[in-house]
């Protein structure tokens, strides 16, 4: 791989999908940890996604434009721990 593609983050990234993905939690089990959750539909109301490297999306928030992060795990599909740029 070329260094202009090198993803220092790559092996990280991949290790926590694992682990978040190994048993998914319910909406209330992330809620109980991180706070507020969003399903995909939620999350399409309240964020514009600008990428993602799971288990990270990078977004705009839209009341207030700010730029930041949530986490997601696949199955069921939530975002979580909202962190602000």
């Amino acid at each position: 791989m070329a260094d202009s593609q090198f993803d220092p983050t790559e092996q990280t990234r991949r290790a926590m999908v694992a682990v978040i993905n190994a048993v998914p939690a319910s909406r209330e089990a992330l809620e109980g940890v991180y706070g507020r959750v969003w399903d995909t539909t939620e999350l399409q109301a309240d964020y514009e996604v600008m990428g993602f490297a799971a288990p990270f999306v990078v977004a705009r928030r839209r009341s207030d434009g700010r730029r930041g992060s949530l986490m997601f795990q696949h199955t069921p599909r939530f975002y979580f721990n909202w962190q602000e740029d």
